[in-house]
């Protein structure tokens, strides 16, 4: 029997993942949801709720690697019929205004009369000067055909202002962690202390500079020595075998473990072992940090921070951790003498953190579908 449900198609490209579209699950009393999923995808869905459908890209097809990624993007990246899946959604979700499955799309949506909706993280406002010209081409689908955008943080939606869009098919909607279980997860600090730097395991999150902040603690560069200190470093992905090869050069690496992706479950007795939450993002030419779920995460833990002061982190902090300069591993390492390792624990804002939270996420994107489907 046919759902009575308006029916919501959720594309993420190769970047599904539990902690985007985990809150969404809160919304299937009222909507029939479902993500595409490829071969390719980057991220491990376990513990996601919601339906998933496997779908078919020329990425698949490919070696696994950056290099499979170049190719795909240079043949044309796409869902391998992706208007089958499409057809009877009322709205399809997807991200970024330069995206090649928010573009793939756009030009259905005619056809299909669905609505579109686009999560947007992007925090620089490109336009077409500095985009590629495959993206350029993907922004001018997506632009006229997007109904609704939802900016993860403030300066996205400036961003979007700057890239042409009306401000009144913007709305301002934080992603959302379950903060209960962050907050109600059993555990204490490890002894000695414990140090997470969680993240892909590429060079923009900054893991390398952890490393250096470790290494000088350990030798006393700038203080007083601190050789108790041990780090866990979690993730996966193709930076993995030059951090172990670094963290040796460094002369930490009996001091560190790396430990690939754990189910997200896992994630909050981590955090509560550990002394603090190190993130050292790293602005590129091309990126820097969106958001920092992470961050929300830490601070739903009651875990210190110590961040890098990088795109959108400061507003996601707020007033809860210490800010360094990006890449100042030295500012890092002095910051968690200071704090930390010190014995600080900041109290998030009750108020702040709430905002955050998965029911109000899931509330935010209900409101937006309701009021295109009305």
């Amino acid at each position: 029997m046919p759902s009575s449900r308006p029916r919501v198609v959720l594309l993420r490209g190769h970047n599904a993942n539990v902690w985007d579209l985990r809150p969404l699950e809160r919304l299937e009393d009222e909507f029939e949801l479902s993500a595409l999923v490829t071969g390719s995808n980057l991220h491990r869905l376990g513990g996601l709720a919601l339906p998933t459908v496997q779908v078919g890209s020329p990425r698949d097809k490919l070696p696994a690697g950056r290099a499979a990624g170049a190719a795909a993007y240079a043949l044309g990246e796409r869902y391998l019929g992706l208007e089958e899946h499409l057809r009877g959604a009322a709205i399809v979700h997807a991200a970024e205004i330069g995206t090649w499955f928010s573009a793939q799309a756009a030009r259905l949506k005619a056809k299909l009369g669905f609505r579109l909706v686009l999560t947007v993280w992007e925090t620089i406002p490109w336009r077409g000067a500095y985009r590629w010209p495959r993206e350029r081409r993907y922004r001018e689908a997506i632009l006229p055909a997007a109904d609704l955008l939802l900016a993860t943080t403030g300066r996205a939606r400036d961003a979007l202002l700057l890239e042409g869009v009306p401000a009144e098919r913007i709305v301002v909607s934080p992603p959302g962690v379950e903060l209960d279980r962050f907050a109600a997860a059993s555990g204490a600090p490890e002894d000695p202390p414990l140090l997470l730097s969680a993240g892909r395991l590429v060079w923009e999150k900054g893991h390398q500079d952890a490393l250096r902040a470790l290494a000088a603690l350990h030798r006393g560069i700038g203080g007083p020595s601190r050789p108790d200190v041990r780090m866990l470093v979690l993730g996966d992905g193709p930076e993995a075998g030059k951090l172990r090869r670094y963290a040796a050069d460094l002369g930490v690496g009996g001091a560190v473990e790396f430990r690939p992706t754990v189910p997200y479950d896992e994630m909050p007795a981590l955090y509560r072992s550990a002394t603090s939450l190190v993130l050292g993002s790293l602005p590129t030419r091309a990126w820097e940090e969106q958001f920092g779920m992470v961050l929300v995460e830490a601070m739903a833990s009651g875990t210190p921070v110590v961040a890098a002061d990088s795109g959108a982190i400061p507003e996601v902090l707020g007033s809860y951790g210490a800010l360094v300069r990006p890449g100042d591993w030295m500012a890092m390492a002095d910051a968690l003498r200071a704090g930390p390792l010190g014995g600080a624990r900041p109290a998030p804002d009750p108020a702040v953190l709430a905002r955050f939270s998965a029911a109000e996420a899931a509330s935010r994107t209900r409101d937006a579908y309701r009021s295109l489907i009305d």
